[in-house]
């Protein structure tokens, strides 16, 4: 247990590599994108492009997890970030023979997400072999700052850099933050993790995560609402820019002003909890995090569309609220799963909330042509309100000091 008294030290050292792993890849996202937008000037483009970035972690990712809890998790880290890179250096070089197809597009998106689909599990899995048990709730607002400023900084650099370079050069920015996070993961050393030596079986495999799951009451009882609030809420950022242009009256400089002011919530928010190191009871900050999510849904739908200072103010305080109910989240899962089997259940959740996306996505869709964006942004706040206020609940007989609290009771 030597190596946790350096915990700090390690910590910072990988998430300074993923810092630049994540803003490499932010900026070349952006760039992607805007490409795609200039060239096509297709929503149904875009559509597709989201649509195959969700598909590894939708039907690949509850399997991923079966090889991040018997291989080697630095290894599976540094592997995925390098196919990603290797991924925007195949795009940069398909330049060569001019612009490359739709299709290839396609493929590099599908690629780039098939590498975070091992990537974030094997993270957040080796986090607990590196982090007291007591430290997890406090490193996972730190871990979040770092993702938070990242994608602050992304989008950034990639619109300054599409100014005055093109696409192809872009694409060597995600390849060298690649090779800052392998590097920083290379320093370090990583413990040994419990492995199971017999023989693999997929689906085998993936029953055991399922059975450790539903083995771990508590686990269970607070993920049902988190994936309720998941369907009722990720549709809303997808619709967001529609608010801003429809109900506030907003061009592209609003539009880029409210999600800044959204990563810059998640930032702050997540810089008090590494401080902080959040609240001993852990249900109940999740629970306030999905009421208070809810609640500026509702308003942002609510407030008349002269106040979009107002709904810009609210933005700040939306980003923070959704890493307030997602950093305990995580730590509990990392405090409570055995190590063994933690990449298959990481590799469950974050699978089911990626379904959760285009579940959600199809009903609000039509929903809201028929009710309107902003019925439809109230409606979904107060459903989301009042899962949070379910939660607290379901959950309150587990709820219990972080420190001492266990599966199970």
């Amino acid at each position: 247990m030597n190596h946790l008294k350096n915990w700090k030290k390690t910590f910072a050292i990988i998430y300074i590599g993923q810092a630049f792993s994540l803003i490499g890849s932010g900026a070349v996202q952006f760039s992607i994108i805007w490409w795609l937008t200039v060239k096509t000037d297709s929503a149904i483009v875009l559509t597709i492009a989201s649509i195959v970035g969700l598909l590894p972690q939708a039907l690949i990712g509850p399997f991923a997890g079966v090889w991040v809890d018997r291989y080697d998790r630095k290894t599976i880290m540094i592997v995925a970030d390098g196919v990603v890179a290797l991924s925007s250096g195949a795009l940069a070089a398909a330049f060569l023979f001019g612009d490359p197809p739709l299709w290839f597009f396609y493929l590099v998106a599908f690629i780039r997400a098939l590498g975070s689909t091992f990537h974030a599990p094997a993270m957040q899995a080796s986090i607990p072999l590196l982090v007291p048990q007591e430290k997890l709730t406090q490193a996972g607002g730190w871990g979040q700052l770092v993702n938070s400023v990242s994608f602050m900084a992304g989008p950034v650099i990639g619109a300054a850099l599409m100014g005055v370079l093109p696409l192809h050069s872009i694409m060597f920015v995600d390849i060298l933050g690649a090779a800052f996070a392998i590097s920083a993961l290379l320093l370090v050393k990583f413990p040994k993790a419990p492995v199971q030596t017999v023989k693999l079986h997929l689906f085998e495999d993936l029953k055991q995560g399922l059975r450790a799951m539903r083995s771990n009451r508590p686990l269970m009882a607070v993920t049902i609402p988190v994936l309720v609030a998941c369907v009722v809420y990720m549709p809303l950022g997808s619709l967001l820019p529609l608010l801003i242009r429809t109900h506030y009256s907003g061009t592209a400089w609003h539009s880029g002003v409210s999600e800044f002011l959204f990563a810059a919530g998640m930032a702050a928010s997540a810089s008090a909890i590494g401080i902080w190191g959040g609240m001993k009871r852990q249900f109940l900050m999740i629970s306030i995090g999905l009421s208070a999510l809810g609640l500026c849904a509702a308003l942002s739908g609510m407030l008349p569309g002269s106040w979009f200072t107002v709904f810009a103010a609210i933005s700040f305080i939306m980003g923070g609220t959704g890493t307030f109910f997602n950093v305990p989240y995580t730590a509990y899962i990392q405090r409570t799963v055995p190590p063994e089997s933690m990449g298959k259940v990481f590799s469950l959740v974050v699978s089911a909330m990626s379904l959760a996306s285009p579940a959600g996505l199809m009903l609000a869709g039509p929903v809201s042509e028929v009710v309107g964006i902003t019925n439809w942004f109230t409606v979904s706040g107060i459903l989301m309100f009042l899962t949070g206020i379910i939660c607290y609940f379901v959950t309150r007989r587990y709820d219990r000091p972080a420190e001492t609290s266990q599966p199970n009771q």
